[in-house]
């Protein structure tokens, strides 16, 4: 069962999680689960993965400079587990979480799971066993109990804009969704808009439903009842937006304004209005959500909330440092602030303008 050796080197091929889990013909998650000790795995299939692991050389002792009282932090190395490199939204929390490690003098290892759960687990496993000392966490798929699971085997980590709750001892940074939704329902509200549509993201996710907590306490706040119609869910993609558009406005009665809940959501209503003949923002408002760079480069410039992204990568970095020198916490959550920027995408409703 050796893993062969590269023709091209004389050095043999690093053994991975998915090389042990081939060899033994079990999952990543079970192999991933005898290196956790998890024990919900049988004694046989534990055996067996131990063997092959054995058999091959993988190696499962950890760093020692992770705990070594008084290690350098010129010794310490980082995973960043990242849904995608290209994306301007990861990119940025990426670019924040660099330059502070940069400055912390402690090494950076990026590792793109592609939003996919079970080599997201490999990855997380591989870097767990040897390859680094603790690891951030961008929007994970692992449950919460899969994160808590991890805890309890001494791995240090902060998870950054969690995809769904979390347990109170894990520790996370995230932005202030509700208050970020609140301040462009105001903003909406204030301009004479009552007719206000929302374009979500994914149901469940914790983005989305504290988003959607906002735009409805704002409604209430403005005694307005929620309107099932103006409601529609996206998936956080421009051609969503274009759907979810196209959708609200074919209805009888089109909203005058529409929160989206992201700005590629946005994007894809502003196409959606000047497919129906629609003008931004004369006949319909728009509002988005994040302030990523195309924010401004679009026509009309976008009125969307700021999320603080690079701060976010950067807060994340000094909560691990933290937990990597074993420090207490006052709180393992961290809120960070948003901000609505308003610019050219809003204005008062036909009916409110002044002719």
């Amino acid at each position: 069962m050796n893993v062969p050796l590269d023709e091209a080197s004389s050095r043999p091929q690093r053994v991975t999680v998915r090389d042990i889990a081939a060899l033994a013909g079990v999952s990543v998650a079970t192999v991933s689960r005898v290196l956790n000790g998890r024990t919900d795995v049988s004694e046989e299939t534990r055996s067996l993965v131990n063997r092959v692991m054995h058999e091959n050389g993988y190696r499962t002792t950890r760093r020692t400079s992770r705990t070594a009282p008084g290690a350098g932090r010129s010794s310490l190395v980082v995973g960043l587990l990242v849904p995608l490199v290209h994306r301007v939204y990861f990119s940025a929390i990426f670019g924040g979480a660099a330059e502070a490690l940069y400055e912390q003098n402690m090494k950076l290892m990026l590792t793109p799971t592609l939003h996919e759960h079970e080599r997201e687990i490999s990855l997380f496993a591989w870097l767990m066993h040897g390859m680094a000392d603790g690891a951030l966490l961008i929007l994970p798929d692992e449950s919460s109990e899969e994160l808590e699971a991890l805890l309890d085997e001494g791995y240090r980590y902060v998870v950054v804009d969690p995809r769904k709750p979390l347990a109170e001892r894990i520790p996370s940074v995230s932005a202030a969704h509700a208050s970020g939704a609140d301040q462009a329902m105001q903003h909406l509200l204030a301009l004479g808009h009552r007719r206000i549509a929302a374009v979500t993201g994914p149901t469940g996710w914790q983005a989305t439903e504290a988003r959607r907590r906002g735009y409805h306490a704002a409604l209430a706040g403005a005694g307005i009842l929620p309107d099932p119609e103006l409601e529609v869910e996206g998936d956080f993609e421009i051609g969503g937006g274009v759907q979810a558009g196209e959708q609200l406005f074919d209805l009888r009665e089109p909203p005058t304004a529409v929160f989206a809940f992201n700005d590629n959501l946005a994007i894809g209503v502003i196409q959606a209005a000047r497919s129906r003949g629609l003008r931004v923002p004369e006949d319909v408002s728009v509002v988005g959500f994040d302030d990523l760079e195309f924010a401004t480069l679009v026509t009309p410039p976008l009125t969307t909330v700021r999320q603080p992204l690079a701060e976010m990568g950067r807060t994340a970095v000094s909560m691990l440092v933290r937990l990597l020198e074993h420090k207490r916490f006052e709180t393992l959550h961290v809120e960070l602030g948003t901000r609505l920027v308003v610019r050219e995408s809003t204005a008062p409703p036909p009916a409110r303008r002044p002719r």
